[in-house]
């Protein structure tokens, strides 16, 4: 099976360091974030990778051409200028069975055999990686009515939402919901399937999992993630 993985974004929010190493290169533990996603990848059977490419692209290529072997087939796709996290896929040749997309920032333990089995047997188009998040707001929080009555107060509350992984499985036939030659981020992809009546499932998965796009999570994963060990419970798990 095929995997995308996005590795093109500027990574703002992470800045000053992506101005000098794009975001999938930030070092967690001894080794790059994507060095990790790539192992993964290749324990999980998944060997046929596409990196989509674009800020800083020589220096992801330099990495990864010049490292010793990994065992896995890579090539790249060059986002011109920015397309967004899913018009890349279009760029993307091959894609004419069941693929994988991950993001080149996630840091995760998900059993993606298992992802993909889910995906198989519930017959979704699409199916989302899914992680319970708990957001507290630091503030009390009012509901009111229309006439400026207060009907509730919340100290600091709690909130749980279902986020998005940054991991999907898709059937070839998405990408025709994805427009040619302009910008598209997966939130627009989702809702012109979902327009559409086409089946998106969510595969939700409790275990560890971190978005390394802010720098509260990047120390984070810092400090949580050994290298070694992280990478043996996976092979564990898979």
């Amino acid at each position: 099976m095929k995997t995308v993985i996005l590795a093109g974004g500027r990574g703002t929010r992470l800045a000053p360091y992506t101005s000098v190493l794009p975001k999938p290169l930030l070092p967690v533990g001894e080794r790059a974030i994507l060095e990790i996603l790539v192992e993964q990848l290749r324990h999980s059977g998944f060997t046929d990778i596409t990196l989509s490419v674009g800020h800083l692209a020589h220096l992801i290529r330099a990495v990864f051409e010049n490292g010793p072997s990994r065992g896995v087939e890579l090539d790249y796709v060059h986002e011109e200028s920015p397309l967004g996290t899913a018009a890349p896929l279009r760029l993307v040749d091959g894609l004419d069975e069941t693929f994988l997309v991950m993001n080149g920032d996630v840091l995760t333990k998900l059993d993606l055999r298992e992802l993909v089995r889910s995906h198989h047997e519930r017959g979704h188009e699409m199916t989302i990686a899914s992680h319970e998040r708990r957001t507290r707001f630091d503030y009390g929080v009012i509901e009111a009515d229309d006439e400026g009555r207060v009907l509730a107060f919340s100290e600091k509350p709690e909130v749980t939402s279902l986020v998005s992984m940054g991991i999907y499985v898709m059937e070839p036939q998405v990408l025709d919901a994805i427009p040619e030659d302009t910008y598209f981020d997966f939130p627009e992809l989702v809702h012109a399937l979902v327009r559409e009546g086409r089946s998106v499932g969510v595969y939700a998965y409790s275990g560890y999992w971190r978005d390394l796009g802010r720098h509260e999570d990047y120390a984070a994963a810092n400090e949580e993630w050994s290298d070694v060990d992280g990478l043996d419970e996976i092979r564990a798990d898979t």
